[in-house]
């Protein structure tokens, strides 16, 4: 009886292979193994908010209020990107983009691992994550809450933000908790607006940002295809509701409420295409949705470089996004 050595099917960034006898290897470094840039102006502590799926969330908070009794905090969501199959709120360039996020925006950053693909196919990150944001509503309802929340944030101004796959999870959150029930599910926690960086979605039917988009890309087509044959749910398309929310099954998004949202894309992406269309049909449906292009910037560029001038020059559209909602009016 002969017997045949298991082959690598899959390979991702260099963290996770797949095996043609269904095993899985994970490596326990990051795909991005850069130095942490940590000035000491940003505490940060981890906290797990799922016990069940053991999921962690990592927070990070400005050392100092710019005064004791100035405003407190607004609270800022970053879900990673990785294609829903590799990244870490561990991972150094997520680690550096959340530390420039709290200090720039002057927020408390929450940012959540949530199951990865292909262990745990779709909804799975979705629904963590909820879970997530459900947990700040327990810290806010809580008569004893995580000492950080205590005094110096604002449960009232709640942000949701997401790279890529993160923002991806970001669209399925703002829909679940757009409705007055959603929003009533979350209270005392009020979310203000979303922001997606990238937004994952995808297709049966090619764009041309991504038909065109070159083989050395940072994030290719061949990648691109490799993610969602991994992390969709078995036996689904490309046009699976959780993938793209224009497809023919996925559900009506036009008579449902949205939050205000930033949508923000690079022009050499290749999910520009698709990200800019999702944008286009919310605002003429009346959704309240911005959509900000980069030239010049591939998928990611803000991770990569966290302190090159096009960043600079997103964390500023940030700022300006979240202080216009200050007054807590949409």
């Amino acid at each position: 009886m002969s017997s045949f050595a298991a082959y690598e099917v899959d390979e991702c960034r260099g963290v996770l292979r797949v095996f043609s006898d269904g095993s899985i290897v994970r490596s326990p470094n990051p795909s991005f193994p850069v130095p942490v840039q940590d000035d000491g102006s940003v505490d940060w502590k981890d906290a797990q908010f799922d016990a069940a799926h053991d999921l962690h969330l990592r927070l990070y908070k400005p050392r100092h209020r710019l005064a004791s009794d100035g405003p407190k905090f607004p609270v800022f969501y970053y879900f990673h990107g990785g294609g829903f199959c590799i990244g870490s709120r561990t991972w150094p360039n997520c680690q550096n983009y959340c530390l420039r996020l709290a200090s720039e925006l002057r927020a408390v950053v929450v940012a959540p691992d949530y199951r990865l693909a292909p262990e745990h196919h779709l909804p799975a990150a979705i629904d963590d994550g909820a879970a997530a944001v459900e947990w700040l509503r327990r810290q806010a309802a809580s008569p004893d809450p995580d000492p950080w929340f205590a005094e110096a944030v604002d449960f009232g101004r709640v942000f949701i933000s997401g790279d890529s796959a993160g923002g991806n999870i970001a669209h399925h959150l703002a829909v679940r908790f757009g409705s007055a029930a959603g929003r009533a599910k979350l209270e005392p926690v009020r979310i203000r607006g979303f922001v997606q960086l990238m937004p994952f979605f995808g297709g049966t039917r090619r764009t041309k940002s991504e038909a065109e988009c070159p083989k050395d890309a940072f994030l290719n087509l061949e990648l691109n295809d490799r993610y969602w044959r991994l992390s969709l749910p078995r036996g689904a398309t490309a046009d699976h509701p959780l993938v793209n929310p224009f497809g023919p099954g996925s559900p009506d998004l036009e008579p449902l409420e949205f939050e205000p949202m930033l949508v923000v894309v690079g022009d050499r992406d290749l999910l520009r295409d698709r990200a800019a269309a999702y944008a286009k049909r919310l605002r003429e449906w009346g959704k309240p949705v911005e959509l900000a292009e980069f030239q010049g910037q591939q998928h990611g560029f803000f991770t990569i470089d966290p302190w090159s001038e096009p960043a600079n020059e997103l964390m500023r559209v940030i700022k300006r996004f979240m202080d216009e909602k200050r007054s807590g009016s949409n």
